[in-house]
């Protein structure tokens, strides 16, 4: 049987990934001034980030698109 591809450039890849990939391209400095979110400017870490985004859905769609963005420079 054949694998379907998923058309979603998200699939399989974790919000852990996400959010460490966006950090190493951008760091915290400027991840906090594309996306304007507390997890990100005060006191941030890959950790409380990821708490406050599996919280947090309009921000996890934020951070996602940024990502789908930011992929062909990865």
């Amino acid at each position: 049987m054949e694998k379907i591809k998923s058309n979603d450039p998200l699939h399989g890849i974790t919000l852990k990934k996400i959010v460490e990939d966006l950090v190493n391209f951008y760091g915290f400095d400027t991840l906090g001034e594309l996306i304007n979110i507390k997890c990100f400017n005060d006191n941030p870490s890959v950790k409380s980030s990821l708490t406050f985004l599996r919280k947090t859905e309009w921000a996890r769609k934020k951070v996602e698109e940024l990502y789908i963005r930011t992929l062909p420079k990865l």
